[in-house]
């Protein structure tokens, strides 16, 4: 069943980012990009992906980081509406397959249906990065296959971490975000 504006209360969802693994190093970090570009029943997309934050506390999710929202084109079919897409560090003792299925229930709660590939969502939770895990951990690719190429990921990512570093690619977001070539228009709006 999903959740309505009235289920969720007043969002407390702005950290600092300090300490995400109690060293202050962001080899450990755990980072998640949320998007929207189907406002289902919320007014617009922006508050259904503040809602979405406030729900990851009922998960076992701690945000401890955020960055702006960011918009953008649809990709890869620019008719479908634009997307608004931010980025998260989280804290959680969920492993990467128990956070998927978190993030996979809280989309579910906010509407999500998956028909056709890239069609317009409700809700798009993906996991980036989970530390400095890499490859196929049974189904799942860490990090996100595709995430540094796409500006609307690296970008939210440098606001927060300018200086993480992608566990494949070797790269900073920050240099990620100027290189990345899916989302070229993207750029914060707040």
């Amino acid at each position: 069943m999903a959740i309505s504006p009235s289920e969720i209360s007043d969002p407390d969802t702005h950290a600092d980012l300090v300490n995400i693994d109690g060293s202050g190093s962001l080899d450990d970090a755990v980072i998640v990009a949320l998007g929207c570009n189907d406002k289902g029943v919320w007014s617009d997309c922006r508050e259904a992906l503040e809602a979405a934050l406030a729900r990851f506390r009922t998960e076992g999710i701690d945000v401890v980081a955020r960055s702006s929202w960011w918009a953008s084109q649809a990709w890869p079919d620019p008719e479908d509406p634009p997307f608004l897409n931010g980025v998260v560090m989280v804290r959680t003792a969920h492993d990467p397959h128990a956070l998927m299925a978190a993030l996979g229930r809280i989309e579910a709660a906010f509407g999500r249906r998956r028909t056709v590939r890239n069609a317009p969502r409700t809700l798009d939770l993906d996991l980036i990065a989970y530390g400095r895990e890499q490859g196929d951990r049974d189904g799942l690719i860490l990090p996100h296959p595709r995430a540094a190429e796409r500006k609307f990921v690296m970008g939210p990512l440098a606001e927060i971490a300018p200086d993480w570093v992608h566990p494949g690619v070797g790269k900073t977001a920050r240099a990620l975000e100027v290189q990345a070539s899916v989302g070229r228009d993207a750029r914060p709006v707040g």
